[in-house]
């Protein structure tokens, strides 16, 4: 290796997890047999990356959820589960139906009404051109009256898009329906289309809330229980015929739905405090009503029960929170899923260091912002790797898997390089990025000599001095 450009980045996520293998491998089980997975450890190990790699391998989503009008009870839309090939078949359905006539062989108050031809003089023109090529003449306009001055309400000049009348086959009179289309031609829909397609355009009333091509990782850290359960907007025009919106147009899915088929990521799973006891709910049931949070808006009489929300739940909790995650919640894991306990250092092994190095080089190719790092480079981050296990965890021979501040340090290492136009990250970059990586607390250890030098600063002074005390007399000269 010259630099981490010749290192190469596994395709799949889950193999880029590194120091992980019974998280990654649990996490296969869980993809193949849809169960929970809760992920326990320090933060910077890699719990995010594995629910976004689970997520990754899950087959592709095979519903599409939508929320129907309710022409009964508007205040209850209705929820229709359709599978994705039966959404992109309807959705193609109406093209598809009717035969191609040409304008020249339509019944003659059918052209005139669909624009082709005009009423003065019997040309034939395209539908978009409202004034007949031939005499000038509007071709849409109706005969006059004396009266058009005072009927400003009435639009004469509509093109029509859809003709419906009747015509002979097989000695019968049937109705059909000629139809412009978008290109300026024109279809023949028979009786039995008519009635397929009058079904579907009953059903056109809908909101589309789960397509059928959408992420399947939904990530629900720290939530507030409209954007984890769905909410119903607000209409401040109070559902108004003409300028109000239909409650089926104002429900808005939450996270659980939105996982649905999918993986739903809570990190620090115990800060939705009682929002579990609504998870463990969902988890149970796998459907969710969707009902307006605000009781003062009209959103709050809107419910629209049996919402899909078939998801993984993968969430990730420090050990010392544990004790305040739900305890049904966390027996429903154990009961239909695995726990799992992170690794915070691994063994310091050839094989090992070359998963750090390929750690390095993914973090690198990542940002996308900063310069591969050289050999030496990459020794030193390695030096350091062991120092934090050793320093941190207390574990010798090891290398630290709290990666997150590994990346830190070789983001600040690559800023550095990128302002001193470097092509490289060298390790004299590492070691200003570690310099410049302390907290403040070691700053302050290293600024002064000892305990009573640190406390007696201005920072010190300010920290114990009670609120609203001045910080001088000077101030009140």
């Amino acid at each position: 290796m010259i630099t981490t450009a010749d290192v190469k980045i596994p395709a799949s996520p889950l193999e880029r997890v590194i120091g992980q293998e019974e998280a990654v491998s649990i996490s296969r089980i869980c993809a193949k047999q849809k169960r929970h997975l809760l992920l326990v450890g320090v933060p910077g190990t890699g719990k995010s990356m594995i629910a976004l790699a689970l997520a990754s391998i899950l087959p592709k989503a095979t519903q599409e959820i939508s929320v129907m009008h309710n022409f009964e009870r508007p205040e209850r839309p209705i929820i229709e589960v359709r599978t994705c090939a039966d959404a992109l078949k309807e959705k193609h359905d109406p093209a598809a139906l009717g035969k191609p006539i040409n304008p020249e062989d339509l019944p003659v108050h059918v052209s005139e009404r669909l624009g082709f031809r005009c009423r003065s003089c019997a040309r034939l023109s395209r539908p978009s051109l409202n004034i007949c090529p031939g005499c000038g003449s509007d071709k849409y306009k109706l005969d006059s009256s004396p009266f058009d001055d005072l009927l400003l309400n009435i639009d004469n000049h509509k093109l029509e898009r859809r003709v419906q009348t009747t015509r002979l086959a097989d000695g019968k009179e049937k109705a059909v329906a000629y139809e412009l289309t978008p290109n300026e031609k024109v279809r023949m829909i028979s009786h039995e289309e008519l009635k397929k397609l009058r079904k579907m355009e009953e059903k056109k009333p809908r909101k589309v809330i789960l397509p059928s091509e959408r992420n399947q990782f939904v990530q629900a850290t720290g939530a507030n229980e409209a954007e984890l359960l769905g909410d119903v907007k607000h209409d401040p025009y109070g559902e108004h015929s003409q300028i109000g919106s239909p409650p089926y147009q104002r429900v808005v899915p939450g996270a659980v739905h939105e996982a649905h088929e999918g993986v739903l990521f809570i990190d620090e799973i115990t800060t939705l405090g009682s929002l579990q006891r609504y998870l463990l709910t969902a988890m149970q049931e796998k459907k969710f009503s969707i009902t307006g949070k605000n009781a003062s808006s009209t959103g709050a009489i809107v419910r629209v029960d049996d919402v899909p929300c078939e998801f993984i739940l993968v969430c990730a909790s420090n050990i010392n929170d544990l004790r305040q995650m739900l305890p049904a919640l966390r027996s429903r894991i154990d009961g239909n899923g695995y726990e799992v306990l992170m690794n915070s250092h691994m063994p310091d092994t050839p094989a090992n260091r070359e998963k750090l190095v390929q750690f390095m080089a993914q973090e690198i190719a990542k940002d996308s912002r900063i310069p591969h790092a050289d050999v030496e480079a990459v020794e030193s981050i390695l030096n350091e790797a062991r120092k934090m296990a050793r320093d941190v965890d207390n574990a010798k021979n090891s290398l630290t898997l709290r990666l997150r501040k590994l990346a830190g340090l070789l983001k600040l290492a690559g800023d550095m390089a990128v302002v001193a136009d470097s092509d490289v990250i060298t390790k004299e970059f590492v070691a200003k990025a570690l310099k410049r990586a302390r907290s403040a607390e070691e700053q302050l250890d290293e600024r002064y000599d000892n305990w009573w030098q640190r406390e007696s600063t201005d920072f010190g002074a300010r920290k114990r001095q009670p609120a609203g005390a001045a910080s001088s007399a000077s101030e009140f000269r």
